[in-house]
């Protein structure tokens, strides 16, 4: 069997963001195990009922690819204690219109980063919530809570973090096949 292909679901959509520096990382440390692909949330439009029906370009687009992927590995970052509305907007797109919802059944993984001392575990915790009502198979261990370390060893995470998410990404992998056998 070949490397499943993972949509991740980036939550942080400022050019710098700590989700965006966290999925670079993921993404090289996972090159041997996950084919891992993302999409700029920030160009969808806010949700609607008066264009599910008929939606933009940029919301096909997005759709095609969670569509074609095996699983979905969201990284997010947290804002007041909660994830950021952009990525509730991705996962409302992806859920309408009725009865065409792209998420259920789907494996999942759910990452995330900040430079506060809890990580993002107010935001995962919310999330947790939105991922089980959307059906989404979501790996309950281990949890992922990464405060990002303000300084990087040449761009990479320090070695204890390292092992972490690789051991992270293990389990993600054998998770994933689990559900898509």
């Amino acid at each position: 069997m070949g490397k499943p292909r993972i949509f991740a679901l980036v939550g942080g959509v400022c050019r710098d963001s700590l989700s965006r520096r966290l999925y670079g990382i993921v993404k090289e440390q996972a090159s041997q195990v996950l084919d891992l692909d993302t999409y700029d949330i920030s160009s969808l439009p806010f949700f609607s009922q008066d264009i599910e029906n008929d939606p933009p370009k940029a919301v096909e687009d997005f759709k095609l690819l969670v569509r074609s992927c095996d699983g979905v590995l969201v990284i997010t970052p947290e804002y007041n204690r909660s994830f950021p509305g952009v990525l509730k907007n991705a996962l409302d797109w992806g859920s309408r219109p009725p009865g065409q919802s792209l998420w259920p059944g789907k494996p999942s993984g759910l990452i995330g980063t900040s430079p506060g001392a809890m990580g993002t575990f107010g935001a995962q915790s919310q999330l947790r919530q939105v991922l089980s009502f959307l059906d989404l198979r979501t790996m309950n261990q281990p949890e992922f809570y990464l405060r990002f370390p303000k300084e990087l060893d040449g761009g990479k995470l320090p070695a204890s973090d390292r092992d972490f998410l690789r051991n992270y990404i293990e389990k993600f992998r054998l998770w994933v096949d689990s559900h898509t056998s």
